[in-house]
């Protein structure tokens, strides 16, 4: 069965890998409620066994990826004292968008091909790979700028990403960066000619590897990060366990071991993979 599309999102998939294209109809391809409402319907059906790997994109006649959240929304929140309050829902649903992308057990790629500042950085800080594209694009928190800050969750994540006095300076200076500064900063991990192609690249190739393991790395990663070592290794071990315990580690190994020594480590460096059925 096809995956669904929406107005705003238009979903494709191909060898397991969803490309999950944005186009709002807005200026600057803005993010709007309608847009997170649609894409909250979306995430949960990604999480089917079936996708092993999801691209995000705009499409490449926008001018943004995810320019950033649309000025005029928001003004018509918090112009009122009667409805300002309602910024707070606001943001905990986009919040609770962005928890269930994090949480989906596969990777999740970004293609910033345009502009990513404001709510579409914050999007992008919950996908695990960041992709970014050369050329007269910026990439950028200016929230603070506006008088307002990150709200959904990029305060956080920025810190964990960079680190916290990277991401102090970003945040507070309201930092609006080329590509090139945000791979220095290690917001992005890479900059490239066609981000779109490099990120297809990218989950096609994890798509070939068994997603009991790329899920239970992926969550000992985000866990084990949110505590102390120890807490850590304990959140790993139980992802190891998990992981080893799976049909797929012992078709994987099986294969590996069928390999002559010599050419091992092709083998580890690109495949070819048995097909694995995930679990």
């Amino acid at each position: 069965m096809a995956p669904t599309s929406t107005n705003l999102f238009k979903v494709e998939e191909a060898n397991g890998v969803l490309a999950v294209t944005f186009s709002s109809g807005e200026p600057l391809n803005y993010l709007t409620i309608a847009a997170l409402n649609e894409l909250d319907q979306l995430v949960t059906e990604w999480a089917d066994p079936q996708y092993r790997a999801i691209v995000i994109q705009s499409d490449p006649d926008e001018v943004g990826f995810m320019t950033h959240f649309s000025a005029e929304e928001l003004y018509g929140i918090i112009k009122a004292p009667e409805t300002s309050r309602y910024s707070a829902i606001a943001v905990r649903q986009f919040k609770s968008l962005l928890d269930k992308i994090v949480a989906l057990p596969k990777v999740v790629i970004a293609a910033l091909n345009g502009d990513t500042m404001g709510g579409g950085l914050e999007l992008a800080l919950a996908c695990d790979i960041r992709i970014g594209e050369s050329g007269d694009f910026r990439y950028g928190n200016p929230e603070v700028r506006l008088g307002i800050l990150p709200g959904a969750g990029a305060t956080q994540r920025l810190s964990r990403l960079i680190g916290h006095a990277k991401a102090v300076d970003f945040v507070l200076r309201g930092r609006v960066v080329t590509p090139y500064v945000a791979l220095s900063l290690g917001i992005v991990s890479e900059v490239v000619p066609d981000a779109t192609a490099r990120a297809h690249e990218i989950a096609t190739e994890i798509a070939q590897f068994a997603p009991l393991g790329v899920a239970n790395a992926k969550r000992a990663l985000y866990l084990g990060n949110d505590g102390d070592l120890q807490r850590g290794l304990e959140v790993e071990g139980l992802a190891w366990l998990h992981a080893m315990q799976s049909v797929d580690a012992k078709t994987a190994i099986e294969d590996f071991l069928a390999i002559p020594f010599e050419k091992r480590r092709i083998w580890l460096e690109s495949g070819p993979y048995p097909t694995y059925i995930g679990n």
